[in-house]
């Protein structure tokens, strides 16, 4: 049985120009943006509405978690037996999971957990994660320092 892969939303260089200023400046007003791109206001805040829809992008907050209250956040390695997708789903709705990716290599989930302190990481990787049915081990990498974040890798 073939599956299909939705197909990704088609984007015009208007939407990309959108997409790359507020990449720059999540806060910058509609109207600037509409000078830069050659559109009115309102036809930027429409295209917003319509590219958060969509799910090609969000606009929040990036926080650094070490500094918000969460001192301790830590990428977890992943080995599953069995439906690799099913482990992801369970992994992503836990609420300390601010990151899944299926990836190929030497684990099949990466997952990015923020916790309170080492005890709170104990019971995300303990009760939580290795709890899941599939899971056959899990590596723990914990941050030391944030050095570099970014999201103005721009639009293709």
């Amino acid at each position: 049985m073939a599956r299909t892969r939705p197909t990704p939303p088609q984007l015009d260089d208007v939407s990309k120009a959108i997409i790359e200023q507020l990449q720059q400046d999540g806060r910058r007003p509609y109207a600037t943006i509409g000078k830069a791109v050659g559109l009115s206001e309102a036809a930027v805040r429409q295209r917003v509405s319509r590219l958060i829809e969509s799910g090609v992008m969000q606009v929040v907050a990036v926080t650094d978690p070490l500094q918000v209250g969460f001192p301790r956040a830590a990428m977890i390695g992943i080995h599953v037996e069995g439906d690799v997708e099913a482990v992801a789903d369970s992994v992503s709705k836990l609420t300390e999971v601010d990151y899944v990716i299926i990836c190929a290599g030497g684990f099949d989930i990466l997952a990015e957990v923020v916790a309170e302190d080492d005890d709170h990481l104990l019971e995300i990787i303990n009760r939580k994660i290795r709890a899941i049915p599939a899971v056959r081990s899990t590596e723990t990498f914990v941050y030391l320092k944030l050095r570099k974040q970014i999201y103005t890798w721009g639009t293709r």
